[in-house]
């Protein structure tokens, strides 16, 4: 592709920026609702589910502010964000290893109707970002972030039910680590392509 030899700034579709700007207010806002939800619930999957809110949150602004610069500056940009993808990964396995010994269960129906929620409103995100899914790892890595989200929603959803038959905080540490888990394999994806975006544009 010409922008992989010549790295300069592009257009930026406005359709594309306003997409962003909806999925950012929508992320902070259920961050906000998550971690109430959590607090009251102590369901450690909707903390992390609240936490990758927070996280995606900022990798929209930060797609924000890079759009239209050069192919490198949005790489550096999508390497950044894997970072961030990985490490809230990272934190979420090591929390869950640690409660399994000791967490008491959930509140199941909290936990329910806080992710049935937040799934509406990742799937109009992911809907929304549909579209633009095949583009530069920037772009790509929004996507990802709110795929991996509707998947998360659907994964507590499923652990409020397990909490709820079986009594036990097992399916809510489960959930928590399946999340952290799609978000380290997110950041490795995006990673990989940013770092040959930075090649390219290099050569």
């Amino acid at each position: 592709m010409s922008e992989h030899c010549c790295p300069v700034p592009r257009a930026i579709d406005p359709k594309y920026r306003r997409a962003l700007w909806i999925a950012l207010a929508v992320n902070a806002s259920m961050f906000a609702a998550e971690v109430v939800g959590s607090w009251v619930s102590g369901s450690l999957s909707l903390l992390a589910d609240a936490i990758d809110f927070f996280g995606d949150a900022g990798n929209y602004a930060i797609s924000l502010a890079v759009a239209g610069m050069a192919l490198a500056t949005r790489s550096r940009a999508a390497l950044f964000k894997a970072g961030c993808m990985g490490t809230f990964g990272l934190f979420v396995l090591g929390r869950a290893a640690w409660q399994w010994q000791a967490g008491e269960p959930p509140q199941a129906h909290t936990m329910g109707m806080v992710a049935a929620a937040a799934l509406v409103a990742n799937a109009s995100v992911a809907a929304l970002l549909y579209r633009f899914r095949g583009g530069d790892a920037n772009m790509r890595s929004v996507w990802i972030c709110s795929r991996n989200d509707a998947l998360g929603n659907i994964a507590v959803m499923l652990a409020a039910v397990g909490v709820f038959g079986t009594g036990h905080s097992w399916p809510d540490l489960a959930v928590a680590s399946v999340i952290a888990l799609l978000a380290l394999s997110g950041a490795w994806g995006v990673f990989r392509q940013a770092r040959g975006e930075l090649r390219a544009a290099a050569s």
